[in-house]
């Protein structure tokens, strides 16, 4: 059955969980009287069908539906979550949460995408407090995993339960904020990051630029994989962190920086900052800007998923998830998947070395199919290439779509061989890939025959395929 969530507040972060929810196969409904709120959705939608299936290397589910109603009492009927993203004031929220719960399940949970808030403010005079929890995300929501879950010091572990469930399905990563504090944890430190950004350009020591490379080029990179504490242990050397404090404690009594004192926020300040930005990135339009982010986001993400780091490997175990089986069709359809923006070459498509990749996909789905799987290779047995022939017929680019559709043309003995075309959703043939393999056996590195239910399966399969 599938799931409804309502989306209170359709802006950009409210845009970003619509994008979320809906991507991630929940049906979606949203309240917001922006008369302009569809078109802009509409956008936000466009960005995260094309970026964030570039995440994943299986079949997404089946997007949700996305409906606009005109009324919270309309929106929030017969859904499990409801994600509040309404403007930061307190009042208005305070309004918002009344008429939500003045029609909502009491087993459903609201979410506030507060940066600012603790829960008990959000909470006060609630008609039943324990229901609202702060999830507060990143902008893009449809892309950046991290939630800040706070439960706040009234809550329910049953709503909170719930909440870690809901943001893992859709693929969030639910940091639980041990205690109410203001702004959390995360915006703490982008707090702290600012109000020094705006003395070194207030300075003249630095541009918005000097000051964007300093982070992009730099620590930036390795906060992304490592974090703050992981990233000083390894500094700390063999020794590790009691000798990289031992070092370095000492200098946190040197006049290094001025967090503790805040530059006057006037017009001046305002228009050196605003300047500076233009010239460094006025040429671009915000969806430029937006397109560069996804795809730079993308392409980090799934280098750090190579290596099963960090968010690369919270990816892979969401996407392991995401696997099914695939059936008794004829022929299989072994991959399903978007062109990842690192795939593509200077010319602008998929590079031919990729075409490999996909077919080596769809050979190991159907080794998958055929039991082959890692318990089989566990145990000293696997299938290698022997050889393959590769057609290329058409062009492929970036966030494009495409299946691969594979049949067994031999299977006997120790030998495989599978046909594969790669295909568009209309069903355009990409490229094709005649591949044979031999079974193996990975203590002696001879070919062998497979064992008798991998074999058996592979004679079904020959058969089924034969005349397809």
């Amino acid at each position: 059955m599938t799931r409804s969530a309502a989306i209170i507040g359709g802006g950009v972060i409210g845009g970003g969980w619509a994008a979320r929810f809906a991507l991630m196969g929940w049906n979606v409904r949203i309240f917001d009287p922006d008369p302009q709120a569809e078109r802009k959705l509409g956008e936000v939608m466009a960005n995260a069908r094309r970026s964030l299936p570039m995440l994943y290397d299986r079949d997404m589910p089946a997007e949700g539906t996305i409906t606009f109603h005109n009324t919270i009492a309309e929106v929030v009927e017969g859904v499990a979550w409801v994600q509040e993203s309404v403007p930061e004031r307190l009042e208005v929220k305070h309004k918002v949460f009344a008429e939500i719960q003045a029609h909502l399940d009491p087993e459903a949970v609201i979410g506030s995408s507060t940066s600012g808030f603790k829960p008990s403010e959000l909470q006060a005079g609630a008609k039943d407090p324990t229901q609202i929890v702060v999830t507060h995300p990143f902008n893009p929501v449809y892309l950046l995993p991290l939630v800040e879950l706070v439960p706040g010091d009234t809550h329910d572990p049953r709503a909170v339960d719930w909440a870690r469930e809901v943001m893992t399905e859709i693929g969030m990563y639910p940091l639980q904020v041990r205690a109410e504090i203001d702004a959390h944890i995360a915006d703490r430190f982008l707090e702290a990051v600012w109000r020094e950004a705006l003395w070194l350009v207030k300075d003249g020591i630095a541009t918005t630029e000097e000051i964007d490379n300093a982070i992009r080029y730099g620590f930036g990179l390795r906060w992304a994989q490592m974090g703050l504490f992981e990233t000083y242990r390894v500094a700390g050397g063999e020794a590790g962190m009691k000798h990289f404090m031992a070092q370095f404690g000492p200098a946190l009594e040197w006049p290094w920086t001025k967090l503790m004192d805040v530059p006057e926020f006037n017009d001046e300040l305002v228009d050196l900052i605003a300047g500076q930005s233009d010239d460094q990135s006025g040429h671009l339009t915000i969806r430029e800007l937006e397109r560069l982010r996804d795809d730079n986001l993308v392409a980090m993400m799934r280098a750090l998923k190579q290596q099963d780091a960090a968010a690369g490997a919270l990816l892979n175990a969401h996407q392991r998830g995401m696997r099914q089986p695939l059936g008794d069709a004829v022929p299989l359809v072994t991959v399903r998947r978007t062109v990842p923006v690192d795939w593509t070459d200077y010319n602008g498509h998929m590079n031919e070395s990729r075409y490999g990749q996909v077919f080596s996909d769809a050979a190991d789905a159907l080794m998958i199919h055929v039991g082959c799987d890692e318990t089989y290779i566990a145990n000293g047995n696997s299938y290698f290439t022997a050889e393959t022939h590769v057609k290329y017929l058409a062009e492929t680019h970036a966030g494009d779509a495409f299946d691969v559709a594979s049949r067994v043309l031999i299977g006997e003995g120790k030998k495989l061989k599978a046909y594969h075309e790669m295909r568009t959703p209309a069903g355009e043939i990409i490229a094709t890939c005649e591949q044979f393999m031999l079974h193996v056996n990975l203590t002696t590195r001879k070919s062998c025959p497979p064992l008798p239910e991998v074999l058996a399966r592979v004679e079904a399969l020959a058969a089924a395929h034969k005349d397809a």
